[in-house]
């Protein structure tokens, strides 16, 4: 299968630089290198300040790193003239924590599915129009909610409504930043349905930000932990997994179980009935 994005060797470095720095510099990323394959579903796992979103900003190219190379399909980012970061940027899409953040809450919904179309493909106005609506149908909206204003929408709907541009020009792969994380469980389970059905449909890879292990087993074929800016673990997920690291073992000991076990719920009744 072909490599769509990878990080090789990445390294990150903030503070301590320039004439106003104050400190030393703080090394976020040692040397990470994590690649994701055509139509492979990854989960990158980590605890908050591990430097996951660190590491999907030099991805996507929002950050250069201080050392190592980021490549999409087989060339460098930083190295791409106009015509490369074009395909780039048809080839990697992004959807963050906040929808309501992600969009303009001034443009109508259609508007802002249309962006991309826009920037990136040669469709005529009324094509763009019919794919809006062929996107709002694919995330489970409706046509008629193009001319809607984010403000008239759920969060989880809006979470859709980026979905949806995100997967506007064809990507061959989203990166997804703790997407979910803001939405509450059953809201999770449904964006994650949604996703997986697209990409059983569409082919579409996935790189999977999040530090929630019940999410990565649901929807990611493979997971990768980072951990203290080094990726500690790459491996597999099966029906059930375990980690060699400590620290990724942590990750899964913090796992809340689906369902409170028999003692706990007798402990509970016991105490309700306690005079």
């Amino acid at each position: 299968m072909t490599i769509l994005l990878a990080a090789e060797a990445v390294e990150k470095r903030y503070g301590g630089q320039g004439v106003f720095a104050k400190g030393p510099s703080k090394t976020v990323l040692r040397g990470v290198s994590l690649s994701v394959r055509d139509g492979e579903s990854v989960a990158l796992l980590g605890a908050s300040g591990s430097g996951k979103s660190t590491l999907a900003r030099l991805m996507l190219g929002l950050e250069r790193p201080d050392g190592g190379t980021v490549r999409c399909l087989g060339r460098p980012i930083d190295a791409m003239d106009a015509a490369g970061r074009r395909t780039f940027r048809r080839t990697v899409q992004a959807v963050f924590q906040d929808p309501l953040g992600a969009v303009n809450p001034r443009h109508r919904i259609g508007r802002i599915i249309a962006e991309p179309l826009r920037h990136l493909t040669g469709l005529d106005a009324r094509e763009r129009a019919a794919r809006v609506a062929e996107l709002l149908r694919l995330v489970g909206l409706a046509p008629e909610d193009a001319d809607r204003l984010p403000g008239s929408m759920s969060g989880g709907q809006v979470q859709r409504v980026c979905i949806a541009r995100a997967l506007a020009p064809e990507p061959r792969l989203i990166l997804l930043d703790e997407a979910v994380s803001n939405l509450d469980l059953v809201l999770q389970l449904q964006i994650l349905d949604l996703l997986a059905g697209l990409r059983d449909r569409l082919g579409t890879a996935f790189l999977f930000i999040t530090h929630d292990v019940r999410l990565v087993r649901r929807f990611c074929d493979r997971v990768a932990v980072l951990h203290d800016g080094g990726l500690v673990e790459d491996r597999p997920v099966g029906p059930s997994f375990a980690f060699d690291h400590p620290a990724a073992r942590a990750l899964l000991d913090a796992m809340l179980p689906a369902a409170p076990s028999p003692a706990l719920r007798d402990r509970s009744a016991e105490s309700r009935t306690a005079p």
